[in-house]
């Protein structure tokens, strides 16, 4: 059984990916490493910071963006499907450059790929996610936010990253160009594995997050939009993380390989850990009223079972 790790990313260091902590997080269990990395300003440092790794498994390509193409986001699952390509391994595991793998979940992981490697009808692996938020220490468990999500699939040509590049889809015969398709495209049939993706795009000093959507929002909407609307409102992507105490407390412990990064926190006098939220900003998914309610009924009347939860996947009980 080969594993092979996959990934993507542009401007990476410069945006504060903790790439070198995610690739670093699974090369203990795969035969190699593909990472595409696009057109970066002259001024980021991410090569460098994987180069420093020193690992044979690791394979670096390089590719220039294409937004005007691959617009809505969907050049984040065009790189995907470049970085996919290169990979020759029965299991393909991808990590987008902020999720991090436990060291503890190792074993279990590459146990369950060598469970189902021959049942074939398994074509891909679930995981729990955690999703971080302001700081290390709290994390969002609220309706809204996706509680699993595919990251390891067969090394098949017919499945394709999909839409802005969080899950995968079989497409048949598919023209390479419309990643939002809908039609012709089939939710994979996935098996549960026992382990958890820990998402720490969500935490970042609040400049870079203001840098981390402006970038985001560009790959989506474009660079004349983003422009446009930075002329209408010249603080538009300033970046408020609201009560980040009034969220849950983390009390696990974090994968090894993040604690550098982790050591790197100084940004806690820019957060508000009590009081009421600013009003003069939108206010967050989670702050809406809606979105409240639905949480308050998930956690007290539904024993934590999500309303009206989306799954781009179909469960097989394997």
């Amino acid at each position: 059984m080969k594993i092979s790790g996959f990934t993507m990313g542009k401007n990476v260091s410069k945006l504060y990916y903790p790439m070198k902590a995610s690739i670093q997080s699974i090369l203990p269990i795969v035969d190699e490493f593909i990472v595409v990395l696009g057109d970066s300003d002259p001024d980021d440092t991410t090569r460098k910071e994987i180069e420093s790794i020193g690992d044979p498994k690791i394979k670096i390509i390089d590719t220039v963006w294409d937004i005007e193409k691959y617009p809505r986001g969907m050049e984040h699952a065009h790189q995907t499907d470049i970085a996919k390509s290169y990979c020759t391994g029965d299991w393909l595991f991808y990590l987008q450059a902020d999720e991090v793998v436990h060291e503890k979940d190792l074993p279990v992981i590459k146990a369950r790929c060598e469970e189902l490697l021959h049942k074939t009808e398994v074509e891909g692996l679930l995981f729990n996610y955690i999703h971080f938020w302001g700081d290390y220490w709290h994390y969002h468990d609220s309706h809204g936010w996706y509680r699993k999500e595919i990251r390891i699939i067969r090394n098949d040509p017919e499945i394709h990253s999909w839409e802005s590049a969080q899950s995968f889809r079989r497409i048949p015969n598919f023209d390479q160009l419309n990643y939002r398709q809908q039609k012709g495209t089939y939710k994979l049939k996935v098996a549960q594995v026992n382990a958890t993706i820990y998402h720490y795009g969500w935490v970042r000093p609040p400049s870079y997050m203001k840098s981390k959507i402006k970038a985001f929002k560009t790959n989506h909407q474009g660079k004349a939009r983003i422009e446009e609307l930075e002329r209408s409102k010249k603080d538009y992507f300033a970046f408020d993380y609201g009560v980040v105490g009034a969220l849950p407390v983390f009390k696990g412990t974090h994968p090894a390989v993040m604690n550098e990064w982790i050591a790197r926190f100084n940004w806690a006098d820019q957060l508000q850990y009590s009081g009421k939220p600013n009003r003069n900003r939108l206010p967050h998914k989670h702050e809406k009223l809606r979105y409240r309610i639905a949480t308050w009924i998930e956690k007290n009347l539904l024993f934590g079972k999500p309303i009206g939860e989306f799954k781009n996947y179909i469960l097989l009980k394997v």
